[in-house]
């Protein structure tokens, strides 16, 4: 494993909600893939069945915070300073994906915009764009 993928699996295993809800990822060198998979806790309307915002937000969250830990070593995890979603569509009952791009990464904070979809990369669920506060390690 290289040292990307250590701080990825180090990131999505220190947050016990990434967790309770299955997060896992995939990276293609520094290009990483959160997966939600569908579980029936994750519901928040069971008439439709769609997924709950504030799981899909959540999962848009870590998805940012793990691309940042991907990029570069860091001293902490970053704290999230400011986050704005947009809801686009209902979250189907099926596996949900999130890429995040890192628009900016300064020395202590980094602007970060994440997409979420189901099916087709082209038909996004949701977005994030979020900024965080980030203290990368002295080498």
């Amino acid at each position: 494993m290289t040292d990307a993928d250590n701080r990825l699996v180090a990131v999505l295993g220190s947050i016990p909600y990434a967790k309770f809800l299955g997060i896992t990822a995939e990276l293609a060198g520094d290009e990483m893939t959160a997966i939600l998979p569908f579980a029936d806790h994750i519901v928040g309307n069971p008439m439709l069945p769609a997924i709950h915002g504030g799981v899909l937000g959540a999962f848009m969250e870590m998805t940012a915070l793990a691309q940042l830990s991907v990029a570069a070593p860091l001293k902490r995890q970053p704290r999230t300073v400011d986050v704005s979603i947009e809801y686009l569509r209902s979250g189907r009952p099926v596996t949900t994906y999130a890429r995040a791009t890192i628009k900016k990464l300064g020395r202590r904070v980094a602007n970060v915009h994440v997409e979420a979809w189901q099916e087709t990369r082209a038909a996004p669920i949701a977005t994030l764009r979020g900024i965080f506060l980030v203290a990368p390690s002295e080498e």
